[in-house]
């Protein structure tokens, strides 16, 4: 079994734009090697939101070097970006956005999402591309909840679902430039499910809702980070309410990380070019609505 590194509840939120009070999990600021080939990982919820005319969200931004992955458990959101992709993504759904050599985006909620209000909750993971992946042209996948599998553990109604990777012969319908698991489980109190995992790649477990015993030993609740030694093949959680919890797990990238806000390279002197090539308007524009 796999070593707990720590293990910790955040409590603490931020606003992103007017419209994601989010709770950052992990982050490469934290100490990279420990979270490779991940970033960073935002979560949002469960938040209730009130009607509004217009809706509430982040406007046009940048990235470069890496891809976000937003995974909306409760809500909508609607994206647009400068390679002309866009959408809503709704409960159940994934967006994996490859910013590579440069994009522009918005996110805002649904303009059905706010005219109604609700509960928003989700995810946005940031996973960190290779030097040699670094300026790969933009990309979008666009991952709605029906095309995600689900898998079941033996005799539990315990269940997952895997997004990128394969887990007990379940694979993931998003492409990844490295080897990685992204998966999220739906545990059922009572029931405990042992995780075989490589034991050379970094793992987080991220309980998003509910109360998990994890090893045997450590309570995580609602917000809760654990992050793993790479002396094991396998962690064991149970849950003792129903509860979600979400698994990223990969190969490190053993490069160096260099980050400046919305870009994420591997030497200072990227990350000035990066800021003069979205001065000069070589990130491109978003279409007109």
């Amino acid at each position: 079994m796999r070593t707990l590194r720590n293990i910790n509840t955040v409590k603490d939120a931020h606003w992103v734009g007017n419209g994601f009070p989010v709770s950052t999990m992990f982050s490469y600021h934290q100490g990279a090697e420990a979270f490779s080939p991940f970033l960073l990982l935002d979560y949002a919820g469960p938040v209730e939101f009130g009607p509004a005319q217009i809706p509430r969200g982040v406007g046009t931004h940048p990235h470069r070097g890496f891809e976000t992955v937003t995974i909306v458990y409760q809500g909508a959101l609607e994206h647009r970006d400068s390679t002309g992709q866009g959408g809503v993504i709704r409960t159940g759904d994934v967006q994996w956005m490859t910013a590579g050599s440069g994009i522009l985006h918005q996110e805002f909620h649904s303009e059905d999402f706010a005219k109604t209000g609700g509960t928003l909750e989700m995810v946005q993971l940031w996973v960190n591309l290779p030097a040699d992946h670094k300026m790969m042209a933009p990309g979008y996948q666009s991952i709605t909840s029906g095309h995600i599998p689900r898998g079941a553990f033996p005799s539990m109604a315990s269940s997952f679902r895997v997004i990128a990777g394969e887990y007990r012969g379940v694979k993931g319908p998003a492409r990844t430039v490295t080897p990685m698991l992204v998966m999220d489980l739906e545990l059922q109190p009572g029931e405990r499910v042992t995780l075989p995992i490589h034991q050379d790649w970094n793992l987080m477990a991220t309980v998003l809702t509910g109360t998990v015993q994890v090893n045997d030993h450590y309570l995580g609740r609602d917000a809760t980070i654990a992050t793993f030694n790479n002396d094991g093949d396998h962690i064991v959680l149970e849950a003792n309410t129903p509860a979600r919890v979400l698994i990223t797990a990969g190969e490190p990238i053993d490069e160096p990380v260099v980050g400046h806000g919305p870009f994420v390279m591997n030497t200072q002197e990227q990350i000035s070019t990066a800021f003069r090539d979205l001065e000069s308007g070589s990130f491109g524009e978003l279409p007109e609505q």
